[in-house]
């Protein structure tokens, strides 16, 4: 169980880092909506999982989750800066977990929106890059005003 952890734990740094990089997000649209999932760590207080909205670095490895309740879906791409402003801060609004590069067994991270966008702002702010945002001034600005929200 360990391993199967630290792999999840590295697949999420490696969605972390690709993302970064690439300034865009893959997600899997069906008829109906987004690919989701449920969380098998998180409970809301009446005792359901959270649900969670499955999101990858990559099309190839989207593309590859494409089966069983999946089968029906397409591969489709989110440009970062909507991914962070209205994917994430509203999955946070609506107490959603973020799931990142999910295999086809539907294992890997999950991820508190906000926390996610700050882990984003720290990869930018390492790699010395920016993001231009339309509600936001910067994404530094972002991490700041998610970082006093978290505080409280």
């Amino acid at each position: 169980m360990l391993q199967d952890h630290i792999t999840v734990q590295n697949r999420h740094k490696d969605f972390i880092k690709k993302i970064s990089e690439t300034e865009t997000v893959y997600a899997l649209k069906g008829e109906k909506g987004y690919a989701t999932s449920y969380s098998s760590e998180i409970e809301y207080e009446d005792g359901e999982p959270v649900q969670i909205i499955c999101f990858w670095s990559d099309a190839a490895r989207a593309k590859s989750c494409i089966e069983n309740e999946w089968n029906q879906y397409e591969v489709s791409s989110v440009p970062l800066n909507e991914f962070i402003e209205n994917w994430c801060l509203g999955m946070n609004k609506d107490g959603l977990i973020v799931g990142t590069d999910f295999d086809s067994n539907l294992f890997g991270y999950e991820a508190e929106p906000l926390e996610l966008i700050l882990d984003i702002v720290e990869e930018f702010s390492e790699k010395g890059k920016s993001l231009e945002l339309r509600k936001f001034e910067s994404l530094e600005e972002l991490g700041i005003q998610i970082r006093e929200v978290l505080k409280d």
